[in-house]
């Protein structure tokens, strides 16, 4: 799998965790999957908004929030500058935020500078080991990755330590981004840790190596979740008992109490597992947030995107704005699924569940509109898991009784693929007689990319 593919799944997944976990915050054990058994894939799906603070749908919170100011501070600076930081920080917490540790707050209204309020925090008596500090890392995980293990985990201390001093969570917060440095170059977690605790302060390393042990059980945490050492714990737990980010993030929220920021650290490392195509595009359509005390801007998918690939050393990317296409109206080329270009999509009726396979500039104004992460080149690692996503939950909301408007830049070749898929799908028919049968009904069809044909092929009957 591409970096790329990775490094944005850790980035996304993360604030996808967030937003999923937080209706369920201070909520019992179970109720995640007793509210959603199986998998929600219609117009109303898992991220359902509410909660204590009535969370809009799809809302990330603190945690999203304080990781985002990190990484511009660390893409801005290009370096770690902790009194930057800090005084991003500061801001923040003086907008109010609806979601900040009590801990946090404490110390970054103190008025005392960057280098000693956490730490007179501590000396005061105060309890410092939260996991305030390891939910806002991923960011600078990524963007110290490439420095290697010792320097990624001084770095995590370091950024801990700002509002954090309690060493235990300095540490916890070393062993993450080890683990993700790891997962982004595509290796094992567990040995991620092996490897890791003999760095840990020796003070630290006895508990630190139980809670992350592979035997280890979130029932067997001696404090809350809201504890750094059962955050990561549960987290590491997830990946264990999971194949895929779906299974790590229900497994994780259903463990009740503080969800958000459990279901943040997994998603950052399940996400780095699975890559950006591997979380559901019900789930990354829809994430979004604001940062008090840094103006209306919302960020959404593309943004987290965007920051992903910067922290990650490509710092001169910039937000794609797609050419203009032709407009091709939308055509209906099977009963209930429709069919369009770029502006054909945008212009076409709010009443579509719009599926968008290629970067659009931004949302449309449909009420539901769902975003593909599909190159239209040879460069897509795990394209039949897209296929399987896209055709899913096209099928939910056709239940749902909407009409399905799938799209890419052209409408030729993207748009092609998955209508081929589809009638596969819902006709039985080989990969061949889809292809001829998508091409009378959608003149646009374009078969120049060999590694979609062979996809097919590979996933139809004639495949299997």
């Amino acid at each position: 799998m591409d970096r790329l593919h990775r490094v944005m799944g850790a980035l996304v997944g993360s604030a996808v965790g967030d937003a999923l976990g937080a209706p369920f915050e201070f909520g019992p054990p179970d109720a995640f999957c007793g509210r959603f058994p199986t998998s929600a894939r219609g117009v109303a799906t898992e991220m359902c908004g509410g909660g204590t603070l009535d969370w809009e749908l799809g809302e990330f919170t603190d945690d999203t929030q304080m990781a985002l100011l990190v990484g511009q501070s660390l893409v801005e600076r290009d370096d770690l500058d902790e009194a930057d930081v800090f005084d991003r920080f500061r801001r923040w917490a003086e907008a109010d935020p609806p979601d900040i540790g009590i801990q946090t707050r404490a110390v970054l209204q103190s008025g005392l500078p960057w280098d000693t309020a956490a730490a007179e925090h501590v000396r005061a008596g105060n309890r410092a080991a939260g996991n305030g500090s390891l939910m806002r890392t991923t960011p600078a995980a990524i963007f110290f990755a490439s420095a290697g293990r010792e320097a990624t985990m001084d770095a995590a201390r370091r950024i801990s330590a700002l509002t954090h001093g309690d060493p235990a969570a300095g540490e916890g917060c070393a062993l993450f981004h080890e683990v993700l440095r790891v997962l982004l170059d595509g290796g094992d977690a567990d040995e991620a840790v092996a490897a890791a605790l003999p760095l840990v302060a020796e003070p630290h390393r006895a508990k630190w190596a139980q809670v992350c042990a592979p035997e280890w059980r979130p029932e067997d945490a001696a404090e809350a979740n809201g504890a750094v050492w059962p955050t990561l714990g549960s987290a590491l737990w997830a990946l264990r008992h999971s194949t895929t980010f779906e299974e790590a993030l229900r497994l994780v929220v259903d463990l009740g109490g503080d969800t958000d920021t459990v279901a943040c650290v997994t998603g950052a490392l399940a996400g780095a597992r699975a890559g950006i195509t591997g979380i559901p595009i019900r789930w990354t359509s829809v994430v979004h947030g604001r940062i008090p005390g840094f103006g209306p801007e919302v960020w959404e998918l593309r943004d987290l995107q965007l920051l992903a690939a910067r922290l990650d050393g490509n710092r001169g990317v910039r937000l794609h704005e797609p050419p203009p296409t032709r407009g091709q109206k939308a055509v209906e080329v099977t009963p209930g699924v429709w069919a369009a270009d770029l502006d054909g999509a945008r212009r076409s009726d709010r009443d579509f569940a719009v599926v968008s396979l290629c970067r659009t500039g931004g949302r449309f104004g449909h009420d539901v509109q769902r975003f593909a992460y599909l190159t239209d080149d040879d460069s897509n690692p795990v394209l039949v898991t897209v296929l399987d996503d896209v055709l899913d939950d096209i099928a939910a909301l056709r239940a749902d009784g909407r009409r399905v408007l799938v799209h890419c830049h052209a409408g030729a070749s993207r748009t092609g693929l998955v209508l081929r898929a589809w009638a596969m799908r819902e006709e039985g028919l080989s990969p061949q007689e889809a292809t001829q049968w998508v091409a009378a009904v959608w003149p646009h069809l374009s078969l120049w990319n060999d590694s979609f044909t062979t996809a097919l092929d590979r996933w139809g009957p004639e495949g299997e």
